[in-house]
């Protein structure tokens, strides 16, 4: 059962890498639960890390947080999995899906055998068949178990249409929808600024639908570029699931792009792919269709026949 009281809420982090400690240190700064446990297999990097990590709470709020193991995470209300081994230049994230599904069964089974009964949240990559291969091992029910999805691509579109139309990437909706990864795409015939049609607006700052596919696919690989220049991305993706992790410890029912367990919305079933849906304490509340036009039904169906392949693939090979 989640923890509501706001006055002791456990925050568990499994993986330490730079992804996880930069959520770290989102969270601290956000003053996000009261007690945060790190459990990595490198112990002495978790031991540093917490001792860095707790004297900002002078600055941010009180916090007890430790470098710990599974059995530390009984009590949490949210799991952040961000374990596993990263991208490297030249690859894809779903060149990642044996090794990493692999790691996952690793974390999985200590952290329910701890007693955990709080929502997992994955970040690690390829994170929608991650996601997937999570619910399946621990037998969670699947509202329990959710990914990053497209939350850190959205925000990605959000800011570069942001540039070329000078509004607040905050004041644009418009979701990064499908696989995080390759097969994504922009859901533009229902994204909206102010309540404008995206499109409508687009066309008066003197843009083409040829210009905002181009934003489009910018997005869709900034990711590599980032890559290619500093070696990881992971200010991005920590503050997004800094955001995730706040709608459900804070039981918001706010509208994000995850990635999210299908159950017939957009005609999927037995996939976990990006799309908005309401988070709150319970993990996923609510899927959100969003209405799509034709070319962009076929690219969601593409992207969700793409990551069952590779599931399929990568679990009958666990």
């Amino acid at each position: 059962m989640i923890n509501l009281t706001l006055d002791r809420q456990k925050v568990a982090l499994i993986g330490d890498g730079a992804v996880g400690s930069s959520f770290a240190y989102a969270m601290m700064h956000q003053g996000l639960a009261e007690e945060f446990v790190i459990v990595d297999v490198v112990k002495e990097r978790t031991e540093g890390d917490a001792l860095d990590l707790e004297d900002a709470q002078v600055f941010t709020s009180p916090k007890h947080i430790f470098s710990g193991d599974y059995s530390d995470c009984a009590d949490a209300d949210l799991a952040v999995i961000t374990a596993g081994a990263p991208q490297k230049p030249g690859e894809t994230r779903l060149d990642l899906v044996n090794k990493n599904l692999k790691i996952m069964q690793s974390i999985i089974k200590p952290l329910v055998g701890s007693g955990f009964k709080g929502v997992i949240l994955v970040a690690a990559n390829p994170v929608d068949i991650l996601t997937y291969a999570a619910q399946k091992f621990s037998g969670f029910p699947k509202n329990k178990v959710f990914g990053s999805g497209t939350s850190l691509d959205t925000s990605r579109l959000q800011v570069a249409l942001g540039k070329k139309l000078n509004v607040n990437p905050q004041s644009i909706n418009a979701y990064i929808m499908g696989e995080h990864g390759d097969s994504e795409f922009a859901a533009y015939a229902s994204a909206t600024v102010g309540g404008e049609s995206l499109i409508e607006r687009a066309k008066r700052a003197g843009l083409s639908m040829d210009d905002l596919h181009q934003i489009e696919d910018e997005t869709r690989h900034k990711a590599y570029e980032i890559i290619n220049r500093k070696g990881a991305t992971f200010y991005g993706v920590a503050t997004a699931l800094m955001r995730i992790s706040k709608a459900v410890l804070r039981d918001e029912n706010t509208v994000l792009p995850v990635g999210a367990p299908m159950d017939g919305q957009y005609g999927l079933n037995d996939v976990y792919i990006g799309a908005p849906a309401i988070v709150n304490a319970s993990g996923i509340a609510e899927v959100i269709e969003v209405p799509l036009n034709d070319e962009e039904k076929e690219a969601m169906r593409k992207s969700a026949e793409t990551l069952q392949k590779t599931t399929a693939d990568g679990m009958a090979q666990l």
